[in-house]
Formats: structure tokens, sequence, C-alpha cells
């Protein structure tokens, strides 16, 4: 089987050339291109930049994935595509509207937990105008809010949720992820060390049911 090395490039069977060294899994590449995409943001994420954290040459990215927009994609679509079928499985269960909506708001806290860097990600890429952010909605945010808006507007003419507008829900439910992943801030306003799995899985359901609670009342 050929090897390939950091330029991208196939090599024969044998002994590696020198100054080679071996490309990381793909899990890792898709790894280390969250952390750069989320600490510098998409435009101030270089060929270059991506070059030197994935340990490759700086034509990498374009002849594995074609461009730094499709390796976004590619990056994107590694955390949310599975998350994305378990919302849905979520939206299709023969349960009640409130229980719909109560479990996709504790399953968007748990899944920031799992993937945190993605939450700030999400936060830059919500704030500007682009084709990644058509590319988020289309593919991710428009396909859980068309089967759970008319839960919410059931819910609503029932009088068992508040009528607001559904932007006005939506960053009700977003904006709180912030707990979960500025934790420099949390730890100033009390946030114990150190932050562990166990404890942002805590958090992430303290975060549910007050939001849930809020909206829907206590079960």
């Amino acid at each position: 089987m050929a090897q390939e090395s950091v330029t991208g490039a196939a090599r024969g069977p044998g002994r590696p050339g020198a100054g080679t060294r071996p490309v990381p899994g793909e899990a890792e590449i898709l790894r280390r291109g969250m952390e750069a995409f989320a600490e510098l943001g998409y435009d101030r994420t270089s060929a270059r930049e991506l070059a030197k954290r994935l340990g490759v040459s700086h034509n990498f990215i374009n002849d594995r994935y074609g461009s730094k927009a499709n390796f976004w994609r590619a990056v994107v679509d590694s955390l949310l595509e599975r998350d994305q079928h378990e919302r849905r499985r979520l939206l299709e269960a023969d349960v009640d509207d409130a229980e719909r909506v109560r479990a996709v708001i504790t399953h968007f806290y748990q899944s920031a937990v799992e993937a945190p860097l993605l939450g700030r990600l999400l936060a830059d890429e919500f704030g500007r105008e682009s084709e990644r952010l058509d590319y988020l909605y289309d593919n991710y945010v428009a396909p859980v809010l068309g089967p759970l808006i008319p839960a919410v507007e059931r819910l609503m003419a029932a009088g068992r949720m508040p009528t607001v507008p559904v932007d006005v829900l939506f960053f009700a439910v977003i904006s709180p992820v912030a707990a979960l992943v500025q934790l420099p801030l949390a730890h100033r306003l009390g946030r114990a060390h150190p932050v562990t799995r166990e404890s942002q899985e805590r958090t992430a359901g303290e975060l549910a049911n007050l939001i849930a609670d809020g909206l829907l009342g206590p079960r």
C-alpha cells in the first residue's frame, strides 16, 4: 500500500524518504482544524497556519480537500452530522410536544460538552454574513427548526409556552451555551476548578433544566 508523505503525495513501497513524516489520521486532522478555526476564526486561519498545526506541507489542504472552504465544511460535518442524526431521532419520537422541545434543548447543551470548540466556531460564524453561515443554516439549523416550530406553535397556542418570535426563542436557547465554553469568565464568577467532563455534564443538565423549565414550566 502506498505511503503518504507530508506533501500529500503518495510514495511507493519502501522506507520513507528523508525528511518525511507520517500524515496525521483523518480524525486528528479534523480535530486540529477545528482548534485552528475556533481559536483564530476562518479568515485568520491561513493555509500556512493550518499546515503548521497539522505538520504537513502548505499545499496539503488543497491537495486533499480542494480548498480551505472545503476543509472547513469537512471539519464542521465531522462534528455536526452525528448530532444531527440524534436530533432527528428526538424530533421524530412519539412524545408530547413539550417533551420533544425539552429533549432537543437538553441535547443541544450536551453536544456542547462533547465539542466545546465547536461552540466558539459557531458563535463566530453566526455573527457575520457568509457562505459558511448559509451552509450551517441550510444543513443544520433549518432541518431542526422545520419540524420543531410546529410543536412550539402548538405549545404557544395552548398557553404552555410564552408567545415570542422564533428568533427570540432561538437565541434564548443557544446563548446560555456560553456557560460551557467561556470558562475563564465562568471561573471568575465562581465556577470551581478543575473543570472535568463530569462537571461540564452537570452544568449542561442545569442549563437545560433552567431554560426548559423557564419556557415550559417544571415537569
